[in-house]
């Protein structure tokens, strides 16, 4: 599509719905398309001067907070809707009803970039696996770009991209609900856990929009599927697909799997050792699977498998992702603020080698929190709480009967109260289970003030 004479775009009203990164970087992609945009935000508290600290240099749209009027909504052919705002927000409504299109920053990005596109999603693992197939792409490709979720926008990079880059985008299943020709060469599917159950409402609609990132994917192109969760088995089986499985848990006739100390991919007439895990600087076997997964992404976007073991023994993993934050009086600290739902937590808590202290608590997402204390395994010596969910997951705790429960109001004194704990060998994590919205700005925050936190100790 030629977005330059496309209807939708060049001269034409379009509303960026959210003042975010996002709706940042749609403004910043837009205003080079000669779009005339409005930037709408529902949040009438926050003051025009603040939207126009973020808007990109030289770049003056419109700006409308509050209520969505017929009047903004006259004429406007598009609206590209940050990931954040629901489908079911009145903003997103009222432009239906007016008959606008509804895209997503990733949708307005795809119809404008070139090159090949790999796709990540998953309840769990995606920055990690996302970062490690960047690497590998950039080891063998000059034109590279890492984009989405991860943190840089699609639409800041899309008009750089050549018929040579390549690109892998981390995709949220916020962002999967609003694809329209969205057709990666290669995706991934790393896991399905029940998250964001308060905007997906069930647990079928929210597998629904994670499997529909390989809806408008073509014979030929390649789905890369967890061969140990049992809806992405089944997923995968009926797929016309090229289908790449990994399991860390048995051989496989065909695709990525563990055997001992060794990764390994048989492709039905090679088997093929790729790295040992004793090898790799990240820890736990969610990271076996996330080293399998971006291994597998990576070669079918062309790297050779030289390049992608290099790349796996150098890489040192993501901030907030089980980060080794220090070492005090024999005490490890970790930062897993990136667990921001119990199954991530659970896998943070078994990458564990020694008695921990561990800090959860935050926004509720509707989150059951059984398996983040079955998980446990008379591992954790105290479970400190704080936030929204405290007195749910104490709760649960103590069904379960464990009673090491300490209720602190703040992060920091979560750290003090850890730092007082804790003996020589132990450990602290910070792994919430919950999202940060409830006392943060984000999980990136939460996690750089408990750095912050643990270093002034």
């Amino acid at each position: 599509m030629d977005l330059q004479k496309d209807r939708f775009i060049k001269g034409k009203k379009v509303i960026v719905a959210g003042s975010g990164i996002s709706g940042m970087g749609a403004v910043k992609l837009l205003s080079k398309l000669q779009a005339n945009i409005i930037v709408y935000d529902e949040n009438d508290k926050q003051k025009k001067e603040e939207v126009e600290k973020k808007l990109p240099d030289g770049v003056k749209p419109e700006i409308v907070l509050g209520e969505l009027t017929e009047n903004v909504l006259a004429e406007a052919g598009l609206m590209v809707v940050s990931p954040g705002i629901p489908l079911d927000a009145l903003c997103v409504k009222k432009a239906e009803e007016a008959g606008i299109c509804i895209w997503g920053e990733i949708e307005l990005a795809c119809q404008c970039a070139k090159g090949r596109l790999a796709a990540i999603t998953g309840t769990n693992g995606k920055t990690t696996t996302t970062a490690l197939t960047g690497e590998m792409l950039k080891s063998y490709y000059d034109s590279t770009f890492v984009v989405g979720n991860i943190g840089t926008p699609y639409t800041s990079v899309a008009l750089d991209t050549t018929q040579d880059s390549v690109t892998v985008a981390e995709i949220s299943s916020f962002q999967l609900e609003t694809m329209k020709e969205f057709a990666p060469q290669v995706t991934a599917i790393l896991n399905i856990t029940p998250d964001h159950l308060n905007r997906h409402k069930t647990l079928e609609n929210y597998i629904a929009v994670k499997e529909s990132i390989t809806k408008n994917q073509r014979a030929g192109d390649t789905c890369v599927l967890n061969y140990e969760d049992e809806e992405l088995r089944r997923f995968g089986e009926g797929l016309s697909l090229e289908v790449v499985f990994f399991s860390s848990r048995r051989r496989l006739e065909r695709g990525i799997y563990l055997e001992g100390e060794m990764i390994t991919w048989r492709t039905g007439q090679d088997t093929i050792p790729i790295v040992k895990v004793s090898e790799l600087s990240i820890v736990g076997i969610h990271n076996v699977e996330n080293v399998m997964a971006a291994t597998a992404v990576a070669a079918a976007m062309g790297v050779p498998m030289e390049n992608i073991r290099r790349t796996i023994r150098a890489f040192q993993g993501v901030e907030h992702r089980v980060e080794f934050v220090r070492n005090k009086k024999n005490v490890l600290y970790y930062n897993d603020s990136k667990g921001t739902n119990p199954d991530a937590s659970v896998q943070a808590i078994r990458a564990m080698t020694r008695p921990t202290l561990l800090i959860g608590g935050g926004y509720d997402k509707q989150s059951e929190f059984d398996a983040y204390i079955d998980a446990f395994e008379g591992k954790i010596r105290y479970l400190v709480l704080l936030g929204a969910t405290k007195d749910k997951i104490a709760r649960t705790a103590r069904e379960k009967g464990f009673t090491n429960i300490i209720m602190v109001d703040s992060l920091k004194e979560a750290v003090e109260v850890c730092a007082e704990r804790a003996m020589p060998g132990d450990a602290v994590l910070l792994s919430p289970a919950c999202a940060s919205w409830d006392m943060f700005q984000s999980y990136e925050e939460r996690g750089k003030l408990f750095k912050e936190y643990v270093n002034s100790l």
